[in-house]
Order: structure tokens, then C-alpha cells, then sequence
């Protein structure tokens, strides 16, 4: 089911805000924060927001995480990111349970290691995890004990270990394995069960896998380049989609879907400014 008819360059970071029940999600290529009939321009790269109150998201951009007013349209930097590289720009981002903001950077054209994964938390830009050529999946098992990524090229999303502050607190390991298969990892969220849902980039579906990194089972969209997945809705039940119309035709490229499941999402978590 189409959510929304829009063509997304690059639609991504899908966000259901939890107090004004409303979807938000990027056309990182066309520089655009959307909701339904409604979008906000920037000059430069957006592509990932967390919710902060009613009316504020914290906003990453190619150079910054910024405090983004919804109702002004105004956006003040909070901090610099990458601002001196004119290479990288801004992808995956997502809260975690304890209110910091994990952001992923990668090269615009994806130059091989150009990004790297930072978190943002109470003051501090921290980076994480680096080299990174296509930074996705970051998402929280909701206990907060573990954070997941990927760096899509290697079709590996990983896991780490968090500890009480929710940094991390060992190396990544391998949590789901696709090499070998047609399966490119994009972005990614956890349920309240703990499965994780992964959208697969190039074959038009969201994958899901249990707590223990076994497949489920997965959900099939017209969009081919399925971006990121987001729950949202009455009860947090409804399965939203992000896709990439860049170098596709077809009439249902870069829409953004919707469909019912019988799974429970994770309410966002507010980042802690």
C-alpha cells in the first residue's frame, strides 16, 4: 500500500514522532524533510532526526546536528559534523534508549571508507566506529543493551555491546550474516520483541530476524530500493517504508509505503539535548 505518492530521490530516516503521531522522513538527494502534504527545503544534504519535544527535532545535515523547529522551519546548529570534508555527507542516523543520537556518515558518490559512525550524547560528538564507505541499520534492542549497524558493502549487520551511559562497551560481532546472497543490509529498526527489521536495498522488501539473528519472515513493497523501515500508527502496528526512485523508472519508485503487521514497534526514543 502506497503511504505517500511522492517520488523520493533517495527517501530515508523515516520517524514516527510519538507525540504529534505523524510521519517524517528525507529525500536526502533532493535536500527535503517531508510529512504527509507537507515538506521543508534546506540547502544543503538532510537524511535522519530524532524528536526532542512537540515541535523540535535534533536534524542531521552533511556538516551538523541541528535543533529544527517544525512549526518556524528554523534550524540552529547544535554541533559540527564532518564539517571540514567536503566528501561525506550524512545517512543513517537514529536515538537510542538512553537519548543519544547515533549518526552515520559516507562519502556523496560512496567513496570506499570515507565515513565513519558517531553518537551524540549530552554535549558530545563521539565518533564510533570508522572506516565505513555506506553507514545503515543503526537501531537498539529495547533493553539498550545493544546496538546494531551496518556498512552495507559487506552485507553484515553487527552488534555491539552498550553499557549503562549506552556506549559502547566491546567490538562488534556479527550478528546477521548475508553474504553470498542477493541481500544489500539499508537501514534498519527494532521492535518491542527485539526482532529486527531490515530493509534490503534492490529487492523491494523488509526483512525481519529474531532476537538471535534468524530469519522470521519478510514483507514485499512495489518500491524497489527499499531504504528504512519505521513503525508507527495506532498501537505502533503499522509498518512504514522509505524506497529510492534514483536510477529506476517505474511509477512506484521512491514512493513510501505502508502496510499492517501483528508486530509491535519500539516508541522512539526523545534524544536528550
Amino acid at each position: 500500500m502506497i503511504f505517500d505518492e511522492t517520488k523520493c530521490q533517495l527517501g530515508e530516516g523515516p520517524l514516527w514522532h510519538p507525540l504529534r503521531n505523524t510521519l517524517f522522513w528525507f529525500d536526502i538527494l533532493s535536500k527535503q524533510l517531508r510529512c504527509k502534504d507537507r515538506h521543508w527545503q534546506f540547502d544543503e544534504y538532510v537524511s535522519a532526526a530524532g524528536w526532542v519535544d512537540e515541535d523540535t527535532l535534533l536534524i542531521a545535515s552533511a556538516n551538523a546536528l541541528s535543533r529544527f523547529s517544525i512549526s518556524t522551519g528554523k534550524a540552529e546548529e547544535v554541533c559540527p559534523l564532518e564539517a571540514d570534508n567536503p566528501v561525506t555527507r550524512s545517512n543513517d542516523g537514529r536515538a537510542d534508549p538512553k537519548g543519544g543520537f547515533w549518526i552515520g556518515t559516507m562519502g556523496i558518490d560512496a567513496e570506499h571508507g570515507a565515513g565513519a559512525i558517531y553518537r551524540y550524547y549530552k554535549g558530545e560528538l563521539r565518533q564510533l566506529f570508522a572506516p565505513i564507505t555506506i553507514s545503515n541499520a543503526i537501531c537498539f534492542a529495547p533493553d539498550g543493551k545493544t546496538a546494531y549497524f551496518t556498512d552495507t558493502p559487506t552485507q553484515m549487520i553487527m552488534r555491539v555491546p552498550l553499557d549503562e551511559d549506552g556506549w559502547p562497551a566491546g567490538e562488534p560481532s556479527l550478528h546477521i550474516d548475508l553474504r553470498g546472497t542477493e541481500f544489500r543490509p539499508d537501514g534498519a529498526v527494532v521492535d518491542a520483541a527485539g526482532n529486527l527489521w531490515n530493509a534490503q536495498w534492490g529487492v523491494g522488501r523488509v526483512a525481519v530476524y529474531d532476537p538471535g539473528g534468524d530469519f522470521i519472515e519478510s514483507f514485499s513493497f512495489a518500491g524497489k530500493q527499499t531504504s528504512c523501515p519505521a513503525f508507527g500508527g495506532d498501537g505502533l502496528s503499522t509498518l512504514f517504508c522509505t524506497s529510492a526512485a534514483v536510477g529506476l523508472d517505474g511509477a512506484d519508485q521512491g514512493k513510501t509505503f505502508t502496510t499492517p503487521t501483528s508486530y509491535t514497534g519500539q516508541k522512539e526514543h526523545r534524544v536528550q539535548l
